[in-house]
C-alpha cells in the first residue's frame, strides 16, 4: 500500500474549464502545486492568460481561452489542447453561469444561458475529449482517466433565491454524472462530481463580500477556502478515487444539512 502514490498528481495532464477565477482557479492552483500539467480555459482571454501566468510561478499552467457553451466551442478547445498534449488524464468541467430573477419575469434567456453552460457543456465537452481520455488510459497501461463535474449544493437542497435554472441545471448535472459514470467506466474513465457550498467567488458574491454573515449559517462556522476545494478535486483526480463511481462529493461545511 502506497498512499503517497495513490494521491499523487505529478505529471498528470489536467484541463479545467472556467479556470481563471473562483472555484476553477482554486482547483487549478492546487493541481499545479501538486505537479500536474495544467491547462485552463475561460471565455475572457485576458483574465485566463493572467491567471495562467500567475499560477505558472508554481508549476506548469497554460491558458487556452475559449467559450465552451457551444459544441463548436468544445471542438475548438479540443483542437487547441491537442497542440500541446496527445492525451488528457483529468477533465474538470467547472465553467458555470447563474441567473436570478423573480418567478413572474424569469426569461427564457435565463434558462438557455445557464443550462447550456452548466449541464450541456459538461456532457458535450466530455464527449469531445472522449478519444483523448481513452488515449490516457491506453498510455498509462490501464490507469484510470478522470472526469470531475462541478455541481452545487443548490442541486441537492433548496436555496432562498430565485435561481430556478441554476438549481435545476445543477441537479441535472448531478444525475448526469451518475449516467455518464456508468458508461465511461467501461473505458477506464471514472466520472464523479463535487457539490460546493459557500466559497468566495464572483458567482457567490455573498460569501465573498459577507463572509462572516454567511459563516454564521454554516455548521462548520466558516466559508470554504482554497485548500478545501483543491483537496477535494485532487482526491477525485487521483488514483485514490478509482473505486468511487458516479458520486457527488459535498464540500459545504454542512450547509446543505442545515438547510434541511
Amino acid at each position: 500500500m502506497d498512499l503517497n502514490a495513490a494521491f499523487s498528481l505529478k505529471g498528470r495532464t489536467v484541463l479545467i474549464t472556467g479556470g481563471s477565477r473562483g472555484i476553477g482557479r482554486m482547483i487549478a492552483h492546487g493541481m499545479v502545486a501538486a505537479g500536474a500539467r495544467v491547462y485552463i480555459t475561460a471565455r475572457k482571454a485576458q483574465a485566463c492568460e493572467q491567471t495562467a501566468q500567475e499560477l505558472s510561478a508554481f508549476g506548469h499552467c497554460v491558458a487556452l481561452p475559449l467559450d465552451v457553451s457551444s459544441i463548436e466551442g468544445c471542438q475548438a478547445l479540443v483542437e487547441a489542447y491537442g497542440q500541446h498534449e496527445k492525451h488528457l488524464d483529468v477533465l474538470v468541467n467547472n465553467a458555470g453561469a447563474a441567473w436570478g430573477e423573480p418567478f413572474e419575469t424569469f426569461p427564457e434567456s435565463g434558462w438557455d444561458k445557464v443550462v447550456d453552460l452548466n449541464m450541456k457543456a459538461p456532457f458535450f465537452l466530455t464527449q469531445a475529449f472522449y478519444p483523448m481520455l481513452k488515449a490516457s488510459v491506453a498510455a498509462a497501461s490501464g490507469r484510470k482517466a478522470k472526469v470531475v463535474n462541478i455541481a452545487s449544493i443548490d442541486g441537492i437542497s433548496v436555496n432562498m433565491w430565485d435561481t430556478y435554472s441554476y438549481s435545476a441545471s445543477k441537479a441535472g448535472l448531478i444525475h448526469l454524472t451518475k449516467r455518464m459514470a456508468l458508461r465511461l467506466i467501461d473505458d477506464g474513465i471514472v466520472c464523479n462530481a463535487i457539490a460546493p457550498g459557500p466559497f468566495a467567488s464572483s458567482m457567490n458574491k455573498e460569501a465573498r463580500d459577507h463572509a462572516a454573515e454567511v459563516a454564521s449559517r454554516v455548521p462548520a462556522r466558516r466559508i470554504g477556502d482554497d485548500q478545501d476545494m483543491a483537496a477535494a478535486a485532487a482526491y477525485l483526480a487521483s488514483d485514490a478515487s478509482d473505486y468511487v463511481i458516479g458520486h457527488t462529493l459535498v464540500v459545504d461545511g454542512g450547509t446543505s444539512l442545515a438547510r434541511g
